[in-house]
């Protein structure tokens, strides 16, 4: 192989290794506040109608505003198992699991 084609095969898997860096998410810890687009309304909703369903203490984790429904993440229990809401028009339209029960 010559010294052009090793400096490009080269050039080649670095490039695909920051791109490979590049994919990988971290979620933030736990003293940095949740992302949140969806207004506090909607979130309170979502968590009475997920508190409602678990009987269990519940947190935002996350919301995410859009036309359709604004999907809000909730964490229910002290291990903040996942849980997804969607809500439009002020109406909780689906609750959910997020969490693999048939995994357990």
């Amino acid at each position: 192989m010559s010294n052009v084609a090793k400096r490009s095969s080269h050039a080649v898997m670095l490039a695909a290794a920051a791109a490979i860096a590049g994919c990988t998410q971290t979620a933030p810890p736990d003293d940095q506040p949740a992302l949140r687009s969806g207004s506090a309304e909607d979130e309170r909703a979502c968590l009475a109608a997920v508190a409602g369903q678990t009987g269990n203490t519940v947190t935002v984790l996350s919301s995410e505003f859009s036309e359709a429904a604004t999907l809000v993440m909730v964490g229910v229990g002290p291990d903040r198992a996942p849980w997804r809401c969607l809500i439009s028009g002020g109406v909780v339209t689906e609750v959910m699991s997020m969490v693999d029960e048939g995994a357990l």
